[in-house]
């Protein structure tokens, strides 16, 4: 569509999202916290290893299952001061090879009808996120384009499918999109370097009058063109907006950017959506 975004209802019933969000809530329980969000810094150095353990967790996570908090959930002695249930910003970024519920859901009929209803060839799974939005603390997401992180020649061929599992709305944090181009690219740096990426170009600053909000009802998708401007206000209402998300790629002609921090592994190529 024109807009670059679509919302579709109904898409998993209430018990499948409620049945994703248990799931979650058992890996959340399971979970060791990563050792470089423990680290408590006297020093600037201390600083530094914590901010490059961080990046470094970051950069090898598109294979893997991994915990990424938000800020101010730690005391100085790296314990939690808010239930560990509330202190994740999201989980990522292979939900979709390596939960089965996750995997199911990323594969199902329905998926894959939208994708060939689409006319896609030969799509693959980049990457999937828990996404929790928790109440309160649940920060902003400051307006992008997912072409800038997911950058492919031609541009055009990345599309996220955004499911919510709880109702999305203006007040806990629902998506706000405006139509646009791509200005900026995530880039990874040469071998040896810090920051482990760099980035491109500027985001443009964009007019707050053109975006438009996006509300989802529980179970219902919005279908994300990877050059469409979104953003998603922080949540300041008494509820999480939980929502499992991930990106879909045409890889057919298609030229997967290997300077993107995403890049598929020996362990995890990127997987076909079609299954047999």
């Amino acid at each position: 569509p024109a807009d670059g975004y679509v919302v579709l209802d109904g898409l998993l019933s209430a018990q499948e999202c409620d049945e994703l969000r248990q799931r979650m809530t058992d890996i959340v329980d399971q979970m060791d916290v990563p050792q470089h969000c423990r680290t408590t810094f006297s020093t600037y150095h201390d600083e530094q290893l914590k901010t490059q353990g961080n990046a470094d967790y970051f950069i090898t996570s598109g294979d893997k299952i991994r915990f990424f908090f938000e800020k101010g959930v730690f005391d100085d002695k790296g314990e939690f001061i808010v239930p560990r249930q509330r202190s994740l910003n999201k989980v990522g970024h292979a939900l979709h090879a390596y939960e089965p519920l996750y995997k199911k859901v990323t594969h199902s009929p329905r998926i894959q009808g939208i994708a060939k209803k689409l006319g896609l060839v030969s799509p693959v799974i980049l990457q999937s996120m828990f996404i929790f939005k928790q109440p309160g603390i649940g920060g902003e997401v400051t307006p992008h384009q997912d072409a800038t992180f997911l950058y492919t020649e031609p541009l055009g061929r990345v599309m996220g499918v955004w499911i919510a599992l709880e109702d999305a709305t203006v007040n806990n944090g629902c998506l706000w999109f405006i139509p646009g181009g791509i200005s900026r690219r995530m880039v990874r740096t040469p071998p040896g370097t810090f920051p482990l990426t760099d980035f491109i170009g500027r985001e443009q600053t964009y007019d707050d009058e053109k975006f438009i909000p996006v509300p989802v009802k529980k179970g219902g998708v919005v279908l994300i063109h990877g050059e469409v401007v979104h953003r998603s206000a922080e949540n300041t209402s008494e509820e999480s907006r939980h929502v499992y998300t991930f990106h879909i790629m045409e890889s057919q002609d298609t030229r997967w950017s290997p300077d993107n921090w995403l890049q598929p592994t020996e362990e995890l190529p990127f997987p076909p959506l079609y299954t047999k």
